[in-house]
């Protein structure tokens, strides 16, 4: 073999075949010129342009051809397994770097947060204790909105590890890095190591995964779905690919899966990029392209996986059909209509009811995702430098990662729509990043400058905060600090406008590594560019979504409910009267692990269940609650602290004694707590007492003087 040449032979299913002569003639006088030579060959002879021979990579390198030739050199050819290539330090690699970011975040404290993610958990605990698993029940009621596999992996953790935060949060992160690892390994197959590499680095440390997997939500079971069915659709396509049979039936177990996770959209997302890229690959009509698909087959596995489960909850929910495309208040139309007509069709309509949701503008929602793939995205520019021409491997994948993008944005554009929805395209984008940072050009290296600017404004601006409240006194618990706004809460991170600059006083320890983070970050980026560069990106990720853990820690009074919970097991039998929403303290009831009886709470997710045939009364109204209160029975009740007068008013102030109070929220009792110890648990201790004069002194600044007396008396009586 000629020496002079770096692509003599090329491999084809194994299989060494001499190229033609005009290619083995190539003088690889400079780096660029080979390149050009080596693109117009393969856009002419693209039967041939598979997998180098591992000899060919060094001779690459030694021309700084390591990066222009990463679509075909490292590869994994479909001969190569998992344990036999050289691809296993990649996935390593990647699922190090993963694990130590979401299997880190499995410990508690944050406890699990008030909504969704303690009314999942408790859910899954219903279905342990019932043994029923094919209706969800919340607080007896029934809750038919989310398909079971939201639910069943939890419940499989519970019986392995028994109920606990922790263990409900463990699917969730095997899954985050799970789709971490697969996005390295579908990057590796298509366009080579050193791409796959990066791909799955950019999902592991990417901002939209980590922030959307700290609440317990299935997008990201849906992604690593998703994510398989789009790679299991490419391997049945290939022509090298030696058994398609294989990844065909993947690919409808991946819908049938999805199906039981996210429903309807787990089948149209894979298979509406899936018949755009085949209408722009010239292949939707092509009889070999449906041959190795078999949509046949696989429609009966999709059936054979989802169907039973809607069967059986369709069964035991009727009315079995209702021919309505109308919802409003008390209406139930059983199982099969709400769960299709009314969270798909009309959810993507807008003209669901409840309407407990609210839309992100169209235009943020685009944009936001400069925010959910930082810090990749400052290399979005560059992925429109790339081959999109389905010739080969690598330029396939490209391909189906931008229709798969494509289709789900264009999908939300025209529907409802939450931050967190896109998640699903996060790989795709992922693999389109890698790809450009693997193949370099002036764009990655521009990115890497951007990089390094926006990073070194952040860290100097969490430095500016730090210095701006290093006085700033820090009574009780964060909540003090916090400002309002309910109408944002409809938003995943409605949260976020809640902060104020008193309340980085409260995040000095987890500001400062965090300004830390970003300064490394700032000076690896200025300083290299490259694979050290991203290195030095990935670090600082590391280190900055560990002062986001620390962060969250300290916002658990004011974003869960524990503490009230806590206060409840330590105190005296009684039953539970949550004001509102079941969702608003749903983590005191998970961590209480009791029901209880809602005020003034028929609304939003728990309003169809209760007009369900023999719903159990816990809906109850201020006459029903004043009836109850003022009984020799004691009573809980779990409130916010705005709500004092108006309980006030409807039973006196003589019948309501504080128990504990966190996170501007109280636990009050009818009749005195005898055992001072009871009453006072948790208070006398010095994060107790700094968190009740905390809340003494905003009550007081606030102008709910009353309680601030009455309070204050009460515990001085104790005391004394």
């Amino acid at each position: 073999m000629c020496r002079g040449c770096a692509a003599q032979f090329a491999i084809r299913s194994g299989v060494p075949i001499l190229l033609p002569a005009n290619l083995a003639g190539v003088k690889l006088q400079t780096a660029s010129r080979f390149a050009e030579e080596w693109t117009r060959w393969s856009d002419l002879r693209d039967y041939y342009a598979q997998e180098f021979f591992d000899r060919v990579a060094p001779l690459a390198a030694r021309f700084s051809m390591d990066e222009k030739m990463t679509n075909s050199s490292g590869a994994v050819s479909n001969s190569e397994t998992l344990i036999t290539s050289k691809s296993w330090i990649v996935y390593l690699i990647v699922v190090l770097v993963a694990g130590a970011i979401f299997l880190g975040c499995i410990v508690s404290p944050p406890s699990l947060m008030d909504d969704v993610d303690a009314v999942v958990a408790q859910i899954a605990r219903n279905i342990l204790t019932s043994g029923d698993w094919v209706t969800a029940r919340l607080d007896g009621v029934l809750f038919l909105e989310k398909p079971p596999l939201y639910y069943w992996p939890i419940v499989v953790s519970y019986k392995i590890f028994g109920v606990h935060d922790w263990s409900a949060r463990i699917p969730f992160a095997l899954s985050a890095v799970g789709v971490a690892w697969l996005t390295a390994a579908f990057g590796t197959w298509a366009f080579g190591r050193r791409a796959g590499l990066y791909a799955g680095l950019c999902m592991a440390t990417c901002v939209g995964l980590f922030l959307f997997t700290r609440v317990l939500i299935p997008d990201v079971m849906l992604t690593f779905t998703i994510t398989l069915a789009m790679w299991a659709f490419l391997r049945a396509l290939d022509e090298n690919e030696s058994r398609p049979r294989l990844w065909a039936f993947l690919l409808a177990a991946c819908l049938g899966t999805g199906l039981l996770l996210k429903s309807l959209i787990a089948v149209v997302f894979p298979v509406g990029a899936a018949a755009i890229y085949l209408f722009l690959a010239k292949e939707l009509f092509a009889a070999r392209a449906w041959k190795r698909l078999r949509p046949i087959s696989g429609l009966f596995v999709v059936l054979l996986i989802a169907a039973p489960w809607h069967f059986l909850a369709t069964l035991r929910n009727p009315p079995y059909f209702a021919w309505t495309l109308h919802s409003g208040p008390g209406e139930y139309h059983g199982f099969l209509w709400f769960y299709f007509i009314n969270e798909q069709l009309l959810r993507f309509l807008n003209l669901r009811y409840p309407r407990d949701y609210n839309t992100v503008p169209r235009l943020y929602f685009w944009l936001f995702h400069f925010l959910w793939l930082f810090p990749w995205s400052v290399y979005f520019p560059a992925i429109a430098k790339l081959s999109f021409k389905p010739l080969d491997r690598a330029r396939r994948t490209r391909l189906l990662a931008l229709c798969w993008t494509g289709f789900l944005l264009v999908f939300f554009t025209f529907s409802s729509t939450q931050e967190y929805y896109s998640m699903p395209c996060y790989p795709a984008l992922a693999l389109l990043l890698g790809s450009a940072m693997a193949m370099g050009s002036d764009w990655i290296r521009r990115g890497t400058r951007v990089l390094a600017v926006s990073t070194g404004c952040a860290g100097l601006a969490a430095l500016a905060i730090l210095v701006a409240v290093r006085h700033v006194p820090t009574p009780g618990d964060i909540s003090g600090a916090l400002s309002q706004h309910p109408s944002a809460y409809t938003f995943s991170l409605g949260h976020m406008e809640d902060l104020t600059l008193e309340s980085f006083a409260y995040l000095r320890i987890p500001l400062g590594i965090a300004a830390a983070a970003f300064l490394l970050g700032a000076l690896g980026s200025a300083r290299w560019i490259g694979q050290r560069a991203f290195l030095a990106a990935t670090l600082m990720m590391l280190l900055f979504f560990t002062a986001a853990r620390m962060a969250l820690v300290v916002f658990d009074p004011y974003l869960s409910s524990r503490p009230l919970a806590e206060a409840l097991l330590h105190s005296p039998e009684g039953r539970l009267i949550v004001d509102h929403h079941y969702f608003d303290y749903s983590s005191v009831l998970f961590y209480a692990n009791r029901d209880a009886l809602l005020l003034n709470g028929l609304r939003h997710n728990m309003e169809y269940g209760a007009a369900a045939p023999g719903a159990p009364p816990i809906f109850i109204d201020d006459a029903k609650f004043k009836d109850l209160w003022l009984t020799p029975e004691r009573w809980y009740t779990v409130a916010d602290k705005t709500a004092m007068t108006r309980f006030e008013s409807l039973v006196g102030r003589e019948h309501l004694i504080v128990v504990t109070v966190s996170g501007g929220k109280v636990v009050l009792t009818n009749h005195p707590v005898r055992d001072v110890a009871d009453k006072f648990h948790g208070i006398f201790t010095l994060t107790g007492m700094k968190r009740y004069v905390g809340a003494l002194e905003s009550w007081y600044k606030e102008g709910n003087r009353s309680w601030f007396f009455m309070e204050t008396m009460l515990s001085w009586q104790v005391l004394t």
